[in-house]
């Protein structure tokens, strides 16, 4: 084979395609911010047009790619130090970081503008206030600042129902709110929980995470802390305007699991050995995953079974 060939073949390899500009977007990120979203649409007490709601859905996850895209262009540098990160389209070098901004910028302004006609303007200012936060208030200030910033930061990852409901009705109300700190709530002991077993990536990257700042220790109990307030918050909703007995059966199961899981990692022996402290950090970790889905889950179960009279306390 010739040299020239070679290097063609070379340069191939290294061309971005499109798997890796839609990595950019973080899909899995997304396919949580649509869902939310859609149950946000969907609970709302109006009748949506079928395609109006497609539409709404289409550019809400659009924007919730913007902001992953724009998270990578800014955090390229810690990327490529963490394991689990480097081997995203811009560490490994696939997409140049001035690809990734554009994109993301694009897509920002697409989004929020079209979201804006095909349902209110309400609705895309919010959606270009969520991407502001993600992107401005969490990516380049709270990340690197302070161990909080999954706390405040997760506020980003929560707004997506309450734009699903204001891109159906319009107007403000306290269900989308109950559904927003729904997922507030639950975002702390998520993470953490991913940085108890991911702890190395942080402390290589500088990242203030709490594991890093206070320790494993300290990391464990405010696990505890807010999984019990969760639980009281995620429990109470059920006899609010989006809960039902339904939703209550599926969230004191939830929650049970859930504060068991929290309490084997708060005793969690710190002589314990990496293997078994992992196993358990990562169970956790993985029911916390399910924990959400299933709630926003019985929250549309419940507005879909009201108009047959089912839903809801009657």
């Amino acid at each position: 084979m010739s040299d020239a060939s070679i290097n063609a073949s070379n340069i191939r390899e290294d061309e971005a395609g499109f798997g890796d500009y839609f990595a950019l977007l973080k899909p899995r990120v997304m396919s949580l911010v649509v869902f939310t979203a859609l149950v946000g649409l969907l609970a709302a007490p109006v009748t949506v047009h079928p395609m109006v709601g497609f539409c709404a859905i289409l550019f809400i996850a659009i924007g919730g790619g913007a902001s992953g895209a724009l998270n990578m262009w800014w955090d390229a540098d810690i990327d490529r130090v963490m394991k689990r990160t480097r081997g995203r389209p811009i560490p490994s070098g696939k997409v140049e970081p001035g690809e990734a901004m554009a994109l993301g910028l694009a897509l920002s302004g697409m989004s929020c503008i079209m979201l804006a006609l095909a349902t209110n303007i309400f609705a895309g200012a919010f959606l270009a206030f969520t991407i502001f936060f993600y992107v401005v208030v969490y990516t380049m200030w709270l990340k690197r600042l302070t161990p909080q910033n999954i706390v405040i930061g997760g506020a980003a990852g929560a707004f997506p129902p309450v734009i699903g409901w204001i891109a159906a009705t319009g107007s403000m109300a306290v269900e989308p709110w109950l559904m927003f700190a729904l997922t507030f709530l639950w975002t702390p002991p998520h993470f953490w929980a991913l940085a108890l077993f991911m702890r190395s990536d942080y402390d290589d990257a500088g990242v203030p995470m709490l594991t890093v700042t206070h320790g494993r220790r300290a990391t464990r109990v405010h696990i505890l802390v807010y999984t019990l307030l969760l639980a009281l918050f995620a429990v109470g909703a059920a006899f609010s305007g989006i809960g039902g007995p339904l939703y209550l059966a599926v969230s004191l199961v939830l929650n049970a699991l859930f504060i068991r899981g929290a309490f084997r990692i708060w005793r969690r022996d710190e002589a314990a050995s990496e293997a078994d402290n992992f196993a358990t950090e990562r169970s956790f970790f993985k029911l916390s995953l399910l924990y959400l889905f299933l709630h926003f889950g019985a929250v549309l179960a419940e507005a879909l079974l009201k108009p047959y009279g089912l839903g809801g306390w009657g």
